[in-house]
């Protein structure tokens, strides 16, 4: 799988479970964060940054909701998010 499309729906997976915590819960937060961690990964997949500030960022957050998920063992979104940043720096190392 090419680099850019792993980047690219991560991104998107990323803003909708921001979007989707800001429409049900009314979380501000969740919605900033989301488009923040989103903008170096966009900046990655049109090349502006180069791929290992992508893979940093997808890392970062692996480590947050695992950590999350680890002390609240909820499901959504920590668990969610980090089985799919798991998976997402896998795609990475093997595309």
């Amino acid at each position: 799988m090419n680099h850019i499309i792993v980047i690219w729906v991560y991104v998107a997976l990323l803003e909708l479970g921001g979007l989707i915590g800001f429409i049900k819960a009314g979380s501000k937060a969740s919605l900033i964060a989301s488009s923040l961690f989103a903008v170096p990964l966009i900046l990655t997949g049109i090349h502006v940054l180069p791929e290992k500030a992508g893979i940093a960022v997808i890392f970062v957050l692996l480590v947050y909701f695992g950590m999350k998920f680890t002390m609240g063992r909820k499901f959504m979104p920590a668990g969610f998010m980090t089985i799919l940043s798991a998976i997402a720096l896998v795609a990475l190392f093997f595309a």
